[in-house]
């Protein structure tokens, strides 16, 4: 078997590689049902308004209830994974994703559709943590980087899916997502399509091994050296030494616990750092795009239609801003693409929001110019694309590599629970904030991104070719 790499945790062979590749694809199943479910209330926002005759504030609600949810599920997974294991909390999510996928298709008001998105949420939140905790503890260091970049690239696609799904029931359903399909609405469709992924993640669950970091803390060492030599290849003495190396850095046999995050000032230094960059990511405003770029494109005048045609570009470049970024973050590591990431991003808000401020009222319509359409798309496209190959990667790939090894799990959910209320000020907050200034909304939001670029310069330290277990903070 001929050798494909060399990394600081040692050779790999080139059948481990592969087969490490599809354990991660595997696990980066819940990150496309994350994308999924984030992503297809996109297509169903105007009819939902419609249907129960809500305001924008309720609305706002609905649509960044999933959030809430988010916040529950990011905050509990790492207790459960360290407790259960890592696969158990991808097959509770897996169910969760499942149950609230039929729950939302078959709502009788604006409030259980509500709860049923909650509980989509929480399968979310743990989806958010446990791929990315999962996917870095059975990666060789080498290539770390590249397969935790899968996560994002599983989001991404999951986005994808749920506008071409969206776009294609829409066509269907004589270009509405209002109109009859069937004995239901179309958006409800869109919303029940989701039990498909769900069931095929959960299946997957079931074939990939546990992670082997989790085995050494709760004594099962022997299944442990079974998977390492698996995935990371090398004879019984190298195995012998990794299982010193994670003993080590695991510090003790004790499970760690929110109060091991206790610090100088409240919390560790890395654990603000992680949640700083977890607040950030969501702060800029992606998901504006992603739940309301379909009503947004409507608000000035573009076709329902031609609206969701949008989205699905969008999120085409979504996906090669992000397959850019897995290309070029083992390479040249986690810091530069941020810094260039935050720099287009704020560029980009910036003309956006330029260019939203030139729409006109024509009667009861508002309508944006032609050749301020054009801007405006061109900005929002290259804001995407800056944030794909930058935060949208990179955040993931930190979260799961950049917190001591004792701390890990605990650390990932603090940090991920915070993106989740970061994410849910945003949407909650967006519909309002259009119904104020759209062009104001954005240039907030490119505030936002210029802090993270400052943020990023003064604080975050490269990671890259380090394994996780010389990670000290």
């Amino acid at each position: 078997m001929s050798s494909v790499g060399k990394g600081t945790t040692g050779e790999s062979g080139e059948a481990n590689i592969v087969h490490v590749t599809m354990i991660a694809m595997a696990a980066a199943m819940g990150g496309f049902l994350f994308g999924y479910d984030s992503a297809v209330i996109n297509g169903a926002v105007d009819a939902i308004q419609a249907r129960f005759e809500v305001n924008s504030a309720v609305l706002g609600f609905t649509i960044a209830s999933a959030l809430l949810g988010c916040v529950l599920g990011a905050a509990t997974a790492g207790y459960l994974a360290d407790r259960h294991g890592r696969i158990r909390v991808m097959q509770v999510a897996g169910a969760l994703f499942a149950i609230s996928a039929i729950g939302s298709a078959l709502p009788f008001s604006v409030w259980d559709l509500t709860a049923w998105r909650i509980v989509g949420g929480v399968a979310i939140g743990m989806a958010s943590v446990i791929a990315p905790t999962y996917i870095a503890e059975v990666s060789p260091a080498a290539y770390r980087g590249r397969l935790g970049s899968l996560q994002q690239l599983a989001i991404v696609l999951g986005i994808a899916c749920s506008q071409l799904v969206n776009y294609g029931i829409a066509q269907i359903a004589d270009g509405s997502s209002q109109n009859m399909l069937g004995p239901v609405q179309a958006w409800q469709w869109m919303l029940g399509m989701e039990v498909l992924p769900a069931t095929i993640y959960l299946l997957l669950s079931l074939l990939i091994p546990e992670s082997p970091r989790y085995l050494v803390r709760v004594g099962q060492v022997d299944r442990a050296r079974a998977i390492l030599s698996d995935v990371e290849g090398g004879g019984a003495e190298r195995i012998e030494r990794r299982i010193g190396e994670i003993r080590q850095a695991l510090g003790s046999e004790v499970r760690p616990k929110l109060s091991d995050l206790r610090g100088p000032y409240l919390l560790l230094p890395i654990v603000w750092i992680g949640m700083a960059l977890s607040a950030f990511q969501q702060l800029v405003g992606i998901n504006v795009i992603f739940y309301y770029s379909s009503s947004l494109w409507q608000s000035v005048g573009i076709a329902e239609t031609d609206s969701l045609l949008l989205s699905l570009f969008t999120s085409v470049v979504n996906i090669v801003g992000t397959v850019i970024a897995i290309t070029l973050v083992d390479r040249i590591g986690r810091k530069p693409l941020l810094l260039v990431g935050s720099v287009g991003m704020t560029l980009a808000l910036a003309t956006a929001s330029y260019a939203f401020g030139n729409a006109v009222v024509e009667g009861d319509e508002v309508i944006l110019p032609f050749v301020w359409a054009a801007v405006a798309l061109t900005a929002a496209s290259s804001f995407v694309l800056f944030f794909a190959l930058s935060w949208g990667v990179v955040v993931w790939v930190l979260l799961g590599e950049m917190f001591p090894l004792r701390i890990r799990a605990a650390a990932m959910g603090v940090a991920t629970a915070t993106q989740w209320l970061a994410n849910w000020l945003i949407t909650v907050s967006f519909p309002s904030l259009r119904d104020w200034s759209l062009s104001g909304s954005y240039l907030i939001y490119a505030g936002f991104a210029l802090l993270s670029l400052l943020f990023v310069w003064r604080f975050v330290k490269e990671t890259k070719g380090k394994t996780l277990e010389e990670m000290t903070g």
